[in-house]
């Protein structure tokens, strides 16, 4: 099997509750994601999505995917699509860093080997555990009244883990943090997300401000060390997530015991293989995961929830359901919550059949 042409698809997704809200100010309302097409002389194709958060949360933009797949997709021409480690280092040869480039690339091709073996991706990525997993529901950031109201909708939906964005002005993360918690039901599962909006001595106030409250910290700062030096200084179990890029990083906040969760998003480390990769260190040493990506739709739903739900139960934390919070359904087949949780497709590959009505033309093609 060869790879014979790849495509890629702009999408916009506009979101249900208009705009996403986190720290520093930043936002976002119609999310501009790439949908990959990779076809093979089989006639096999397969299919990757990959949404940035904005060109401001990561290093990454969504123009930049189509990019970098016009300068990397003549080099892939030819190449086994299921021989997914081989692909990655043709890929990582070709184009220095610019994981979330190769992110649809890769997931494509895990699509194209579930459909060329005859088995859904999560029996691929390590076998399917139960019949579904736990989401979280991301609370925009207002102001603490309305993130406190926003609880009982979302419990309503069946959520019962929620991610509070906080990053803001202490005083007012404080009392956002105080007005959730005492929204919460026994079971509840609450997590301040900073997003590196706090420099150290605001993180570790606000913790203090807190430490009665149970609610996990995540990613209070910029840089791995003022994050680390907030862990050091307060009660709360901890995570982290932007400063988490690769493998050594990874293995470094291990051996600092910087975290008692991490989380692994899909284009960051660029792909399936790769975030698989970090997964199963991460079993291996015993730390718990958020599983999921920067954003995306139906077909990026889909590999989270592969990956997902092929990671023992016991080290994942939470997972997401990108696709219930935008307006736009880009592929039939996806997973869809129910009562707050999501199940990966039986079908091979994915499980997913692109809307090429919705899609429209490519917006790439390489030949």
């Amino acid at each position: 099997m060869k790879i014979t042409r790849l495509l890629a698809y702009r999408v916009e997704l506009p979101l249900h509750e208009v705009t996403y809200k986190w720290s520093g100010g930043k936002s976002v309302s119609v999310f501009d994601s790439t949908i990959v097409r990779v076809e093979t002389d089989t006639g096999l194709a397969g299919h990757g999505e990959v949404c940035p958060l904005g060109p401001f949360y990561l290093p990454a933009y969504a123009e930049g995917v189509r990019a970098g797949l016009r300068e990397l997709g003549p080099h892939l021409l030819g190449e086994d699509p299921r021989q997914l480690a081989k692909l990655n280092r043709k890929m990582d040869a070709a184009l220095k860093g610019h994981p979330y480039v190769k992110s649809g690339l890769d997931i494509a091709c895990w699509d194209i080997l579930g459909q060329a073996t005859g088995l859904p991706a999560c029996e691929l990525l390590g076998g399917r555990y139960g019949t579904d997993v736990p989401l979280y529901r991301a609370i925009s950031q207002e102001s603490p009244e309305q993130m406190a109201a926003r609880v009982a909708g979302y419990r309503a939906e069946g959520y019962c883990r929620f991610q509070l964005k906080v990053g803001g002005d202490p005083d007012v993360d404080i009392e956002r943090i105080r007005a959730v918690a005492a929204k919460l039901q026994p079971g509840d599962r609450l997590v301040a997300d900073a997003n590196t909006g706090w420099v150290q001595h605001e993180a570790i106030r606000v913790a203090k401000a807190v430490r009665d409250v149970d609610v996990y910290i995540e990613q209070p700062c910029l840089s791995y060390e003022e994050c680390l030096a907030v862990r050091r200084q307060i009660p709360h179990p901890f995570v982290l997530d932007e400063n988490i890029d690769d493998l050594a990083v990874l293995l470094r906040a291990k051996a600092d015991l910087a975290m008692d969760v991490v989380n692994l998003k899909i284009s960051k480390l660029g792909g399936l293989t790769k975030t698989r990769q970090a997964r199963d260190l991460c079993v291996s040493m015993g730390i718990a995961m958020t599983l999921e990506d920067s954003w995306g739709g139906d077909i990026a739903t889909a590999a989270i929830a592969h990956l997902a739900q092929s990671t023992p139960p016991e080290f994942l934390f939470t997972t997401t359901d990108f696709n219930s919070y935008v307006t736009v359904s880009t592929a039939d087949g996806a997973p869809r919550r129910v009562n707050g949780r999501m199940a990966a497709g039986t079908r091979p590959g994915l499980g997913i059949t692109p809307k090429m009505d919705v899609l429209g033309a490519p917006v790439v093609s390489v030949p």
